[in-house]
């Protein structure tokens, strides 16, 4: 069991190969930002309106 946990652990348990690509991934600040600060404008216009006018 001790061994079997050490060999998980050196690649890591959920990437059994060790193959480390960085393709895949996507940016988090520029893409989850902007999409952010889009959708709380989005909510945060209609509601200003509503209360303002």
């Amino acid at each position: 069991t001790t061994i079997h946990l050490t060999f998980l652990h050196e690649s890591g348990s959920n990437n059994p190969l060790g193959i480390t690509s960085n393709c895949d991934k996507i940016p988090f600040h520029p893409y989850f930002t902007l999409k952010d600060i889009l959708g709380f404008t989005l909510i945060l216009l209609p509601l200003t309106t509503l209360a303002l006018f």
